[in-house]
C-alpha cells in the first residue's frame, strides 16, 4: 500500500520531504543565531556595578488638568461657559542620573534635572462677560496666558528590570518627585490684572514609565517614556479688590500633567 502511494503521489513526497527539510533547517539556523548573537554580549558586569553615573537629555509635553467651580457649568442660561482652551508646546528637560544597585532586578536612581515648557491658556471672552466689573477684558489679548516654566526636577525612582535577553533589557520605573519652578511669580505682587500668571513655586508628583536598557560596546543607552502627575494645586489666585476674576476666580484646581520623554547614556 506504502509503495502503491509513493507511486501513484511522487508531488506529495517530495512535498512532505521539502518540508521536512526546511522544518529541520530552520530549527537549526534558530538554534545557531541565538547560540551566536549570546556570544556577543557587551558590557557583563555593568549591572553589578554598587553605583554608576550618567546624563540624559529629552523632550517634554506638558499640560494642565482644569477643574471648575460647581456652577461654572450653569451659567449663561445653563449652558456654561466654554472650557479653557490650552495650547501645549514641545519643551526639553536635561539632567544627570545617580543609580544604586539594590539587586539584580532592582535600583534605586536619583535623576535631577533642569525641564523647560511652556503652556497658553486661551480665556473663552464668554467667561469674563459676566464680570461687569472688567470692562478692559475685551480683546484677545486679555484672554491669553502663557505661562512658562523652568523646573528643577528632583524624583526618587525605583527601576525594577526584567531578564537580559542579548544586549537589551526591559525595565519599568516608577518613584516620587519635587518640581521648583523657577518662573512661578508667587512672590510677584502683581496678578493677571497686571498681565502676570502666579502658580506655586514648588509641586510634589509621582512618576511612572518604562524603558529599555541597550548595552552597545562602549556604554548602556536607554531612551523611555514617563508620565509625571502633580498631586496638588497649583494655581495662585488674584488680588482683585472685589475678590473675583476673570482668570482664576472660576477656576479651583490647576494641575500639572506631563509626559517626558529621555535619552539617558550611562
Amino acid at each position: 500500500m506504502l509503495l502503491y502511494t509513493v507511486q501513484q503521489s511522487p508531488k506529495i513526497l517530495s512535498l512532505s520531504l521539502l518540508l521536512c527539510l526546511l522544518f529541520l533547517g530552520g530549527h537549526c539556523c534558530v538554534g545557531q543565531y541565538y547560540r551566536v548573537r549570546e556570544q556577543v554580549q557587551h558590557l557583563q558586569n555593568f549591572d553589578k556595578k554598587i553605583i554608576h553615573y550618567g546624563y540624559f537629555f529629552g523632550f517634554n509635553d506638558f499640560g494642565y488638568q482644569i477643574e471648575y467651580v460647581s456652577d461654572y457649568t450653569a451659567r449663561i442660561g445653563g449652558q456654561g461657559y466654554p472650557n479653557i482652551e490650552l495650547e501645549k508646546n514641545l519643551g526639553f528637560n536635561v539632567g544627570l542620573v545617580g543609580d544604586l544597585r539594590i539587586n539584580r532586578y532592582l535600583n534605586l536612581r536619583i535623576e535631577p534635572g533642569l525641564y523647560y515648557s511652556q503652556r497658553n491658556l486661551l480665556y473663552p471672552y464668554e467667561s469674563a462677560a459676566w464680570q461687569r466689573n472688567f470692562p478692559s477684558y475685551t480683546s484677545d489679548n486679555d484672554g491669553l496666558r502663557e505661562v512658562k516654566s523652568t523646573y528643577i526636577h528632583l524624583p526618587l525612582l525605583i527601576k525594577f528590570s526584567g531578564e537580559r535577553i542579548n544586549n537589551w533589557k526591559p525595565y519599568l520605573v516608577g518613584g516620587m518627585s519635587t518640581s521648583f519652578n523657577l518662573s512661578s511669580n508667587q512672590k510677584n505682587n502683581d496678578d493677571n490684572f497686571n498681565n502676570v500668571f502666579r502658580v506655586t513655586g514648588q509641586t510634589f508628583n509621582y512618576e511612572v514609565g518604562f524603558g529599555i536598557d541597550f548595552y552597545l560596546v562602549y556604554f548602556k543607552f536607554s531612551p523611555s517614556i514617563r508620565g509625571i502627575f502633580s498631586i496638588q494645586n497649583e494655581l495662585i489666585p488674584d488680588n482683585g479688590t472685589s475678590g473675583i476674576s476673570p482668570w482664576t476666580s472660576n477656576i479651583v484646581n490647576l494641575i500639572s500633567r506631563g509626559v517626558v520623554i529621555n535619552f539617558t547614556f550611562e
